[in-house]
């Protein structure tokens, strides 16, 4: 995890990791995907001058850094370390990604979960309008209504599905470097549009 000593505007969570390699179709990977989406969106939103914390910069498990958590469960370290760390850093919205799977390989396209206030509904609903737009689809946006990370996160949340691994159009667009970079930029103009429907400055480097 990258080290700040200024206010964090964004925490990027990046999904899986480590031994839990989350979703996956033959040799793709969740975690992989979550990796480089990740990466390639802390790049952008960090030229734009946002202040950007990414929770894992490589291919391992954030309960590998949770010693002080007294369970045997691998699974409950992992996400108590991410609520850890959006406790330290207090930033202003964490977006979390993922990649979704069905056993129905046409379910298709993205999906953003949200928590139970306003904030993180805008945030969610701008960002599945611009999603919507590049993956030509019309879905809304949901509430993650059982879902760790956004049931106890201290700032605006949301949980986004980048597309189904178990459908081969939205797996190319998840594994293509082109279009992984219409992706983040898809969710790089949320994020603007966001903090400027807020009127929140995010700090500049």
């Amino acid at each position: 995890m990258d080290r700040v000593n200024t206010p964090v505007d964004i925490l990027i969570d990046a999904g899986h990791g480590g031994i839990d390699g989350g979703a996956y179709y033959k040799t793709t990977l969740e975690k992989d995907v979550t990796l480089t989406i990740a990466r390639l969106l802390y790049n952008q939103l960090s030229a734009k001058g946002y202040t950007v914390v990414l929770n894992r910069t490589g291919d391992y498990a954030l309960s590998d850094d949770n010693s002080w958590l007294n369970t045997r469960s691998r699974h409950q370290k992992d996400l108590a370390q991410r609520k850890h760390l959006m406790k330290s850093l207090s930033p202003k919205i964490t977006i979390s990604l993922h990649a979704n799977i069905s056993s129905n390989p046409n379910h298709h396209g993205p999906l953003v979960l949200y928590q139970k206030n306003n904030q993180s509904f805008m945030l969610a609903d701008v960002m599945q309008h611009t999603l919507n737009n590049l993956y030509k689809r019309v879905e809304l946006p949901r509430p993650g209504q059982n879902l760790y990370l956004l049931n106890h996160s201290i700032c605006p949340t949301v949980l986004v599905e980048i597309g189904f691994i178990s459908n081969p159009v939205d797996r190319e667009r998840m594994t293509d470097p082109l279009q992984q970079k219409q992706i983040v930029s898809a969710i790089s103009s949320a994020v603007d549009h966001y903090f400027f429907m807020f009127n929140q400055r995010h700090s500049r480097k």
